[in-house]
C-alpha cells in the first residue's frame, strides 16, 4: 500500500512538472489581440478629426468579456453630452471570436498650441476562454496640431517714451470653419506699466472674454497707460488667446512684444541769475530758473516737476518759490500740474518754466582735501526725463588785519585763508595812508622775501604764492606782520584785498579786509 502512495505523489508531481513547463512554452500573448488608433499625424485645432479604434483577435482561442475603453486628447472639443472617456462593454461588444474584427469611431476637435502633441489612448481589457486571469492590450496615437487658423498680433511700437500716456491693441481674426465659444484674451504687462483704460473694458485691467468667435470675424482690444524705466531699458508685453473649458484656460496663441524705453521729447535746461553757465561764489543768492520745453508732435499733460539740490553750500533755510513746494527729507522742490498750468497742458512746441531762490553759506568750508572743487548739483525730473545740472563754486579768500600798539608804533597782522578750490598767485595789497611810514621789521623772517613796498604809490604787497584748498581751515594759516607808525590822523591801514587764481573755475576772485584805525 505504501508504494502505491508514493507511486501516486511522483506521478502527481510528473504531471505539475510537465503541466508548468507546458504553460511556460505556451503561454498567451496579449499581441495576439491587435489594437490599434488610426487618425490623423496632423491636424488643424479645433477642425473635426475622426478617431478609428480597431482591434483583431489574430488567434484561435475566444477572448470573452471584452472592455473597452477610449479617451480624448486633453482639452478636445466634443458634442453635447459626449464624455472625453467612452467605455464600451461586454453587452456591446460580445466575445471576440479567432479571426474577428470590429472598428468603432470617435469624433472631436483638438484644442492647443501649434506644434503641440495631442495623444489619445485606447485601452482592451478581456479573458481568455478557459483562463480566469484578465489581460489588458493598450495603444496611443499622437496627433501634431500644425495650424491654429487664427491671427493675434500686438499693435504696439517698437520704442515708448518713458512716462508718458500712449495706446497700444491686441488684434484677433478666425480663419476658422467651426465657431469657437467662451474664448478668453489675456495680457501680462512688464514691470513699471500703468493701466488706465481699454476699450472695451475687460473683466479686469488684464482679462477680456469673447463670447463667440466665427469664421471670418474678429476684433480689438485697445489700451491706455504709461510705461516707466530707465533709457534703453527692454519692456515685455505678452499675451495669450485661449478658450475656456471646465474652469482652465487653453492657450491657442501666445505672443510676445519687447518695446524699448526712449527718452520723451522734452527740453529741459536752466539758468541761474540769468546765465546758462553761472558761477556761484559763498555767500550768492541764487535764482534758479527750469525751462521745459515740448519738442515732440504730441501735448503732454498733467507733469510732475521735481528739482533735487545736492551741495554742502546750500542754505536750505533760505528757499523760496512761489508756486513749489520744498520737501527737507530729499532737500527737493516739487511742482504739481495743479499748481502750474504748462505743466497742467504742454502742447506741440510750447515751453513752461518754473523757479525758486536760494542762499549758498558765507562760511562754507571743506572738512578734507577729498572735498575741493567745490560743486553744486540740480537734479531735475519732469515725465520721466531727467537732467542734471552742475554749477562750479568759486573759492573764498580771505584776509584778516589787526594791530597792536606800543607808543607810537603799529604791528600790523595779516591772515590769510582759503576755503574750498586750490588758488594760484595768491597776493595781498594795501595803501598806508601818507602820514604813516613804515618800518623795515618783517617776520617771521620767512616772508620777508615775499613782502614789497612801493614807496611812489605806497601800496604793500605780500605775494603769498600759491594756497591750497583749505589753507587756514584744515592748517595753521600763513600770516605776516610789519611794523609801521602813525605821525597824524586817524588810519593806520585802509582796507586789504587778496585776488588769486581759482584753478577749479578758472576765474579771478578776491576777498578784502576793512581799514584800521586808531
Amino acid at each position: 500500500m505504501r508504494k502505491v502512495i508514493i507511486l501516486v505523489i511522483a506521478l502527481a508531481a510528473i504531471l505539475g512538472i510537465a503541466g508548468y513547463w507546458y504553460w511556460q512554452r505556451n503561454p498567451y500573448s496579449k499581441e495576439i489581440l491587435k489594437l490599434e488608433i488610426l487618425g490623423p499625424g496632423n491636424a488643424s485645432v479645433a477642425r473635426e478629426i475622426e478617431y478609428t479604434v480597431k482591434y483583431k483577435n489574430n488567434g484561435d482561442v475566444r477572448l470573452e468579456e471584452p472592455r473597452l475603453i477610449f479617451e480624448f486628447p486633453e482639452y478636445t472639443l466634443l458634442e453635447q453630452g459626449v464624455s472625453r472617456r467612452i467605455e464600451i462593454g461586454t453587452e456591446e461588444l460580445g466575445d471576440i471570436y479567432p479571426g474577428e474584427e470590429k472598428t468603432f469611431q470617435f469624433k472631436g476637435r483638438l484644442l492647443g498650441r501649434d506644434g503641440e502633441v495631442k495623444t489619445a489612448k485606447a485601452w482592451l481589457s478581456y479573458r481568455v476562454k478557459n483562463l480566469q486571469a484578465r489581460y489588458e492590450s493598450t495603444t496611443t496615437l499622437n496627433t501634431v496640431i500644425d495650424a491654429v487658423p487664427l491671427t493675434f498680433d500686438f499693435d504696439l511700437a517698437s520704442r515708448i517714451e518713458a512716462g508718458r500716456d500712449f495706446k497700444f491693441s491686441l488684434n484677433y481674426f478666425s480663419s476658422l470653419d467651426y465657431p469657437l465659444t467662451n474664448l478668453g484674451i489675456r495680457i501680462e504687462y512688464p514691470d513699471g506699466f500703468e493701466f488706465l483704460t481699454s476699450d472695451p473694458k475687460g473683466l479686469d485691467k488684464t482679462e477680456w472674454e469673447i463670447s463667440l468667435l466665427n469664421k471670418a470675424e474678429g476684433g480689438r482690444i485697445e489700451i491706455s497707460g504709461n510705461l516707466s524705466g530707465e533709457l534703453k531699458e527692454q519692456k515685455m508685453f505678452k499675451a495669450a488667446i485661449g478658450v475656456w473649458q471646465d474652469d482652465e484656460f487653453i492657450i491657442l496663441k501666445e505672443i510676445t512684444r519687447g518695446v524699448e524705453i526712449t527718452r520723451p521729447q522734452l527740453s529741459i535746461f536752466q539758468h541761474i541769475n540769468g546765465q546758462s553757465n553761472y558761477t556761484a561764489s559763498p555767500g550768492d543768492l541764487l535764482h534758479y530758473e527750469v525751462f521745459f520745453r515740448n519738442i515732440s508732435e504730441e501735448p503732454f499733460k498733467d507733469l510732475f516737476l521735481v528739482a533735487t539740490l545736492d551741495g554742502d553750500g546750500f542754505d536750505f533755510d533760505t528757499i523760496k518759490s512761489e508756486s513749489g513746494q520744498f520737501q527737507t527729507g530729499d532737500n527737493s522742490v516739487i511742482w504739481d500740474w495743479r499748481d502750474v498750468p504748462k505743466l497742467k497742458f504742454l502742447d506741440q512746441g510750447k515751453e513752461g518754466k518754473v523757479e525758486f531762490w536760494i542762499n549758498l553759506k558765507d562760511d562754507w568750508a571743506i572738512s578734507s582735501l577729498e572735498e575741493r572743487n567745490a560743486l553744486l548739483k540740480n537734479t531735475i525730473l519732469i515725465s520721466q526725463v531727467k537732467e542734471e545740472f552742475e554749477t562750479k563754486v568759486n573759492s573764498k579768500l580771505e584776509i584778516s588785519q589787526q594791530a597792536s600798539q606800543q607808543g607810537d608804533i603799529y604791528t600790523i597782522t595779516w591772515q590769510a585763508k582759503n576755503y574750498l578750490n586750490d588758488v594760484k598767485n595768491v597776493k595781498v595789497k594795501a595803501i598806508l595812508p601818507s602820514e604813516v611810514n613804515l618800518f623795515g621789521n618783517i617776520f617771521p623772517e620767512s616772508e620777508s622775501s615775499k613782502f614789497a613796498y612801493d614807496s611812489g604809490s605806497r601800496e604793500i604787497v605780500w605775494m603769498i604764492g600759491d594756497m591750497e584748498a583749505g589753507t587756514g581751515i584744515l592748517n595753521e594759516a600763513p600770516s605776516i606782520s610789519f611794523q609801521v607808525s602813525l605821525a597824524s590822523g586817524q588810519t593806520i591801514i585802509n582796507e586789504a584785498v587778496i585776488t588769486g587764481e581759482d584753478q577749479w573755475t578758472e576765474s579771478f576772485i578776491q576777498g578784502e579786509a576793512s581799514k584800521l584805525a586808531k
